[in-house]
């Protein structure tokens, strides 16, 4: 298909031209996933063999992540720090697994360099191979801004991490240029594993351990019951009761 405007020639759906949608016609455009949604399932070629999401993931909880290339600094130092952090995600019973459009062979590859970088005895997790870009394309996760040198999209810097019903429960997308802080996400896993099942909330910069926001639903009858630590009630101007701060449940 040619752009009558520009007369660039689409050799492929993906490629880049201003006057084209990302992914060729509105058909082929990804589905957007929302907070709690049913993440989908699929199946894909790994760096430790064909994976199905669903039977990968069993009955833990998953972070899914993906960058831009192989062979690149930032990403490089990434996935290092998620190697570094698998004793962390395992002890939540979170399971990482990453996402890039390169090969099996070149991920196998890459992997000895970030191995040497983070001065790991081994790399624990998998890292998908969507070189084909499908499921770059069925999650939105291309970047239209960062192309490789044929100007095909590249794979921003998204997370999504999906609880142990294989429901959404975080997205976050950042920019090619800004590396990943895997601490605060663990941090957020925390706080989401933590609120699902107690009435509180965490507030800003909120720390595992640390005080929580009693849930403005939360009847003060229902307080002994819940929060045998006691619950604070700050004062405020208003003179409304709903700052009440409780020890972590």
């Amino acid at each position: 298909m040619e752009c009558t405007e520009c007369k660039y020639r689409k050799q492929t759906p993906l490629k880049r031209c201003k006057h084209f949608e990302l992914g060729g016609d509105k058909k082929r455009k990804g589905q957007m996933i929302h907070l709690l949604d049913q993440f989908p399932n699929f199946s894909a070629d790994t760096s430790v063999g064909k994976i199905d999401f669903y039977d990968w993931m069993s009955d833990s909880w998953a972070i899914l992540f993906s960058h831009p290339a192989d062979f690149t600094p930032v990403c490089t130092t990434e996935l290092a720090r998620v190697a570094a952090l698998i004793p962390e995600f395992l002890k939540r019973g979170v399971k990482p697994i990453a996402l890039s459009c390169d090969t099996v062979e070149s991920h196998k590859g890459w992997i000895e360099d970030i191995k040497s970088f983070g001065k790991l005895p081994s790399f624990d997790y998998p890292i998908i191979a969507d070189d084909k870009r499908e499921l770059a394309l069925k999650f939105n996760m291309l970047d239209k801004d960062e192309i490789n040198a044929e100007g095909i999209p590249l794979t921003c810097r998204a997370v999504f991490v999906v609880d142990d019903k294989k429901k959404l429960r975080l997205s976050i997308l950042y920019p090619a240029t800004t590396g990943r802080n895997f601490d605060e996400i663990l941090r957020v896993i925390d706080s989401l594993q933590l609120t699902q099942t107690k009435s509180v909330a965490t507030p800003a910069d909120w720390q595992k351990g640390g005080k929580c926001m009693v849930l403005p639903t939360v009847k003060s009858e229902d307080v002994p019951n819940l929060f045998p630590k006691g619950i604070e009630t700050i004062e405020v101007p208003s003179g409304k009761s709903y700052l009440r701060i409780t020890p972590q449940p």
